[in-house]
């Protein structure tokens, strides 16, 4: 932007401060501050509802006290409890030592004001640990009622060292320090013509009304422009790309009449879905083409996405080229590479003796393969021998070479960054086709945000002969006698002839933190369960006599293969495993799974994990595990899990608990997000209109040379960190 808003925050509120607000916030201009938006407003009298508050989480809230006690242990030893309350729920307040003195002056039963912390559970309630707090009452003198008493209150995303306050303060000293004839100068992202056809203020005045609202109104009108300039800023930056990617030159891949994939369709003894062969028909339609195809296929899990993968890396091979998959861990590139050596039998042996004459070599390369067969595999693909490569980043390294790179499938596109990416397209002598995996349902309004560069395919229908699953809260902490029952579950299956999966969120062989603190707020607050725990106390207690086995991250290659292949085989009852199974793992014997700690994981995540069952013909069971109390946001974000089959719907759920931020691959509350007004799930029109409008003015103007302040906007969005977040999920 210009001049006003890249002004250093130093010379507006001096070093110190400046220092602060650029280490924890990440706030380093005069335009960085005034684009920290308040979160929300609190009014006098209002009352903010304590009963949604996010474990874990740096928060600040508007209460009043209701009780304070304290307690006295010893010379020095005291612990002071303050209730507060805000008519939806309580919330306690603690402080330790000789940091009850002033507080317990302070916090009288009645007081009102604003109280900063991070969440987290004692005694099963929530408590804020020492937090920092300022009274909103007469008593603290007339300047606090003048400031507080007849406007909105903005509450800033914040953190422990910044607190809302202080940053309010802060933008209201920048505000004041601006002069109108300043303002004139502030870079205006977005064209006049634009502004005028749709109504919105000026830059300037969004940006006053945003932080010093006089009624809700003013808010409202603030929020319309200022999405505007995120959505079409984000759009801007995508139709650029895409136009940059439809002018690249890309070899077309149309398959043989007679050749591969018209021999593996005829072997596959089950019918495609109509999903399947639609989305089919795009990638090939994609792939005849002389410019590079973009293309993200999600679906739900389980919907055959592997297949579709196949059949186009299939046609690519026909045509002549060479295909890569790109998996994000050593687990499921080697699941990959076996399932499909297995589908394709000996159209997977092309040039070994006993191979079809029609075949292809497919080869795995990982980071930990022996050196023989390294070398092998990387002959066999600089040779072209080998039609089909899968691996994981180790296919990036610089040794690795291709006879023609046709086409790169890139599995879980949210582990991957756009450098990984490209440094496997620049494999390639012209760039090659793409198409992009991922397992987790994306909104259309998230698609068009995210992925706004690809088009895309959905599957939605799951295969025949998958079966439903059944999913459950069992409320360990209230109802221990529910978790004893998942136990006898999980032996039923396998007494029935089935299979198991058990997962904890810790491998549980970790160092221990020295700095961790044994502070008396941290008590109660007990580690995640680990697998290692967890599994031998199955094998000694409800699970004795049974096969358990674990499964993790830290185990060497061989190990891990060894105990997926055995699991695979039916020869272990129950895997006790963490996430890396979450994608890509099929055992169709496998019908349950209990999910420990399950609160410790995303909706997203548990869905996931969850569709490991039910994949063959037996009806599958998930059991989540949590010790949360009932009435926390934590225990919602469960029940919805449990509600709900569809992908999209948890999608949406995920995304509303989350906030943008985290879609969009940064970093969470307290640091800048790209997003900031905009909701992908809420401003689905004003992101479509921005898309056309974007396409529109690219295609008029690709250098945007008549558009200064806007190329400006979009340096600060599309620096290197953000660069990546266009090709994140």
């Amino acid at each position: 932007m210009s001049a006003p808003l890249d002004e250093p925050l130093a010379k507006s509120v001096g070093g110190r401060t400046a220092k602060v607000f650029a280490d924890h916030l990440d706030l380093r201009t005069v335009g960085d501050l005034l684009h920290h938006y308040p979160r929300r407003y609190a009014e006098r009298g209002e009352l903010t509802r304590l009963s949604d508050l996010p474990l874990d989480e740096h928060v600040t809230v508007v209460a009043r006290v209701a009780k304070a006690t304290k307690k006295t242990y010893g010379p020095g030893k005291a612990r002071l409890e303050v209730v507060v309350t805000d008519g939806s729920g309580s919330l306690t307040l603690v402080f330790f030592g000789r940091g009850v003195f002033k507080p317990e002056h302070d916090l009288l039963p009645g007081r009102r004001g604003m109280f900063a912390g991070k969440v987290s559970v004692f005694n099963r309630a929530l408590q804020l640990a020492h937090p920092e707090y300022q009274l909103l009452d007469a008593e603290d003198g007339k300047e606090a009622v003048d400031a507080f008493a007849n406007r909105l209150i903005p509450i800033y995303p914040a953190c422990k060292q910044v607190n809302s306050w202080t940053i309010a303060k802060t933008v209201d000293t920048v505000l004041t320090s601006l002069g109108a004839t300043q303002w004139a100068g502030a870079g205006e992202p977005l064209p006049p013509a634009l502004r005028e056809s749709r109504g919105l203020v000026a830059l300037p005045e969004a940006l006053e009304k945003i932080h010093r609202p006089r009624s809700k109104a003013d808010i409202a009108v603030a929020r319309d422009r200022l999405k505007w300039d995120e959505a079409f800023v984000l759009q801007v930056a995508l139709a650029r790309r895409r136009a940059a990617d439809a002018a690249l030159p890309a070899v077309p891949r149309v398959p043989a009449e007679d050749g591969l994939l018209k021999a593996f369709d005829a072997r596959l003894p089950f019918t495609l879905t109509e999903g399947q062969e639609q989305v089919s028909a795009e990638i090939f339609a994609d792939l005849a083409t002389d410019h590079p195809m973009h293309r993200l296929l999600q679906g739900e899990v389980g919907s055959g996405k592997t297949m579709v993968a196949l059949r186009a890396m299939l046609g690519v091979v026909d045509a002549g080229g060479q295909a890569a998959m790109l998996a994000p861990t050593e687990v499921l590139a080697q699941q990959h590479h076996r399932s499909i050596t297995e589908m394709m039998g000996d159209l997977a042996e092309g040039g070994m003796l006993g191979g079809s004459d029609l075949g292809t070599k497919v080869v795995l390369l990982t980071g930990s393969m022996g050196a023989a067969a390294r070398r092998q595999a990387l002959l066999d693909l600089v040779t072209g021998e080998a039609g089909i490569v899968v691996g994981t980043h180790a296919l990036i390294e610089d040794k690795v070479g291709f006879h023609d790179l046709g086409l790169v499938v890139v599995d879980e596109q949210h582990r991957f960054g756009v450098e990984q990416r490209d440094a496997l397209r620049g494999k390639a002598k012209q760039p090659p086709h793409l198409l992009v995996m991922t397992a987790t349902p994306i909104p259309r309004t998230v698609a068009m945000t995210v992925f706004g560069d690809l088009e895309t395919s959905v599957l939605d229908q799951l295969p025949a002969g998958r079966s439903p699953i059944a999913t459950h809260v069992v409320p360990a902490k209230d109802k221990p006698h529910f978790l004893s029952r998942a136990w006898d579950r999980v032996r039923e299956e396998v007494e029935g002839g089935h299979q198991a999966y058990v997962v904890c969120p810790r491998i549980g062989d970790e160092e221990p933190d020295p700095k961790k603190k044994s502070a008396e707020d941290e008590a109660e607050k007990r580690p995640p369960l680990a697998v290692l725990e967890i599994a031998e106390q199955l094998a000694k207690g409800p699970l004795a006599g049974l096969s358990v086995e674990v499964l993790h991250g830290r185990m060497q290659p061989e190990a891990k293969d060894d105990v997926m292949r055995r699991f695979a085989a039916g020869e272990v009852d129950v895997l006790v495993a963490t996430t890396v199974i979450e994608v890509g793992v099929n055992v169709p014997n496998a019908t349950a799974m209990v999910i420990m700690d399950a609160d410790r994981f995303g909706v997203s995540q548990l869905h996931q994990l969850r569709g490991r069952v039910g994949r063959g013909s037996a009806a599958g069971l998930c059991l989540l595990v949590s010790e949360m109390p009932e009435a926390t946001s934590a225990r919602a974000r469960l029940d919805a899990v449990a509600g709900t089959l569809d992908g999209f719907e948890l999608s949406r759920i995920d995304l509303e608990q989350r906030r943008e931020g985290d879609v969009l691959g940064q970093a969470q509350s307290g640091t800048r997000s790209s997003l900031r007004v905009l909701t992908v799930i809420d401003d689905e029109d004003v992101i479509a209109a921005a898309r056309e409008e974007a396409t529109s003015l690219v295609a008029a103007d690709p250098e945007l040379a008549g558009q200064p302040d806007l190329r400006s906007a979009l340096e600060s969005l599309v620096d290197a960190d953000r660069e990546q977040y266009l090709d994140k999920g």
